[in-house]
């Protein structure tokens, strides 16, 4: 832990002495200009992560260094207004293809389907080029898929926004088995958020979550459980932005009945408070708290999280966190390290 506090204080002094940069990019610009357009945009992603435990331990990956997000993504609107969006992952690890199309009715109403991220979390929704820290929060690992096949409608009515969507419920798994993962029934997700400026660049989003999955015997996310079928989720988040704070808390919960508990009802209870500091244009401190509890398997996890973020160019990043678990239960405590340096055009 000593270590950990002495990590934490060297970068907090190193991150004071640092002085906002030259913003300009030429090189940058130009690629910008020749990649990026309304009919057609690429976009490319490439990160090495490193993971070390401070016991030897798989705690939070262990010691290692691994390749994270690794993809090119090609999007764009073609004539009458239809859309595209088709993201190709490189690593064996990783879902293999993302890939959608849609109709844009107006500015304010689309159509999109295919395979993609489903609406269910507000920490599901960021790119990973995006993340506050190297890894999304628990709840969204042990609850959902990261990727679903079906359709969405999405748009707004000024400040309140809706999703909703139907999914075939059982992810994306391999392109070769989609049709074992088909079993005539659905998920069905739904979004309502409301979006406010209570003051001049500052921004305020509170929202709820909420699904069902009929899907049978099909796993609960990476928890090794089971659903028989007609898994509810629900929950709901509060996000701000300003000029120099930001942060996130939300909540989730899913309730459905266990076939590794003989049909017993099984509760999965997720929650998160982020809240981050804008040093400068250039660096970001954050702090989190993550937890994550069982009802039947009578197991939770308490985890702490510190983080710095600098971006040395708008093309060109690092995170850097400090980890904390803490279980109480079991009187032990675990720490450790983790990071990401990534590229993302």
């Amino acid at each position: 832990m000593k270590r950990i506090l002495l990590l934490i204080l060297s970068l907090l002094s190193f991150i004071t002495n640092i002085k906002a940069e030259n913003q300009n990019e030429p090189l940058a610009d130009k690629l910008r200009e020749r990649f990026k357009s309304e009919t057609f945009s690429l976009g490319i992603l490439l990160q090495t992560q490193f993971f070390f435990s401070f016991e030897d331990t798989d705690f939070n990956g262990g010691r290692a260094w691994d390749l994270g997000s690794t993809r090119i993504d090609f999007r764009g609107t073609v004539d009458r207004d239809f859309t595209f969006r088709v993201r190709v992952y490189f690593l064996s690890q990783q879902q293999s293809i993302d890939a959608r199309v849609g109709y844009r009715f107006s500015d304010n109403f689309q159509i999109v389907a295919g395979a993609y991220k489903p609406y269910m979390s507000k920490e599901m929704d960021p790119s990973p080029a995006n993340l506050d820290f190297v890894r999304r929060a628990s709840l969204v690992g042990a609850m959902m898929n990261t990727l679903e096949i079906g359709a969405s409608a999405l748009g707004n009515f000024g400040n309140f926004h809706y999703r909703f969507g139907m999914y075939n419920g059982a992810g994306v798994y391999s392109l070769t088995a989609l049709a074992e993962q088909n079993d005539n029934r659905f998920l069905y997700t739904s979004r309502l958020s409301y979006q406010i400026e209570p003051a001049k660049g500052h921004q305020l989003e509170l929202g709820l979550n909420s699904a069902i999955n009929y899907s049978r015997d099909k796993d609960v996310g990476n928890t090794g459980l089971v659903s028989m079928g007609g898994r509810v989720l629900y929950g709901g988040y509060l996000d701000y932005d300003s000029p120099l704070l930001f942060g996130t808390v939300e909540f989730i919960e899913s309730r459905f009945d266990a076939v590794n508990f003989g049909g017993e009802a099984e509760t999965i209870t997720g929650m998160y408070s982020t809240i981050g500091v804008k040093i400068n244009p250039r660096n970001q401190i954050l702090a989190r708290w993550d937890y994550l509890g069982f009802n039947l398997r009578q197991d939770e996890s308490n985890r702490i999280l510190l983080g710095w973020n600098y971006y040395p160019t708008t093309l060109i990043s690092f995170r850097v966190n400090a980890l904390a678990e803490l279980n109480n239960q079991a009187d032990t405590h675990q720490y450790a390290l983790a990071g990401v340096f990534q590229f993302h055009f």
